[in-house]
């Protein structure tokens, strides 16, 4: 059983995740999140310690969330040419879903903190590394012969959906997308 800690600590993560997918991990100050959340300042700081600690949970957090909604389901499905494909179905579902409220958490904190040097932008490129490196040992498994363009292309075609998407108000991106990368799968496994 979860301690009264340790679910107040999910949820104060569950919003500081969305949160920071919107304003970004510098926007998310413990006095902003004590406010969002009716919480005195005191009593989030003993949860946390620093901004960077907070920042670093919230990573934490938006990886998990990831985690479920995008590689748990996939890892129903065979290795090789079946996970890749629901990789990629879920990868972009993820995307078009909004599952972070402010789009894509993972572009928003690369491109916040990717000339950042430090502990917050190393947890933010394990993630996207672990991501790549996933999808590229899938495509490997499915005998694809450039596997790491593979994922570097599956990796932007969703980026550049999310764009369309949420910014140009495309409504046929994730479709563009989807097709796309139904182009560079292996033959021979629809």
């Amino acid at each position: 059983m979860e301690t009264k800690a340790a679910t107040t600590r999910r949820g104060i993560l569950e919003r500081a995740v969305d949160l920071a997918s919107v304003e970004g991990l510098e926007g998310l100050t413990i006095g902003r999140l004590a406010s969002d959340l009716a919480m005195s300042k005191s009593g989030l700081f003993a949860h946390f310690g620093s901004k960077e600690e907070l920042q670093l949970a919230t990573v934490e957090a938006a990886g998990r969330r990831f985690f479920e909604a995008v590689v748990a389901p996939a890892r129903q499905e065979p290795e090789g040419a079946a996970r890749l494909r629901a990789y990629c179905e879920l990868y972009l579902g993820y995307l078009e879903r909004g599952v972070f409220a402010g789009g894509c958490f993972w572009a928003a904190a690369a491109a916040e903190f990717d000339d950042r040097p430090g502990p917050v932008r190393e947890a933010v490129r394990a993630g996207v590394a672990g991501w790549l490196g996933e999808l590229e040992r899938q495509a490997q498994a499915a005998g694809v012969k450039e596997a790491t363009e593979l994922a570097f292309e599956v990796y932007s075609l969703g980026l550049g959906a999310n764009v369309y998407s949420r910014l140009l108000g495309d409504g046929r991106a994730f479709e563009r997308a989807r097709a796309a990368i139904e182009r560079r799968m292996p033959p021979g496994h629809s």
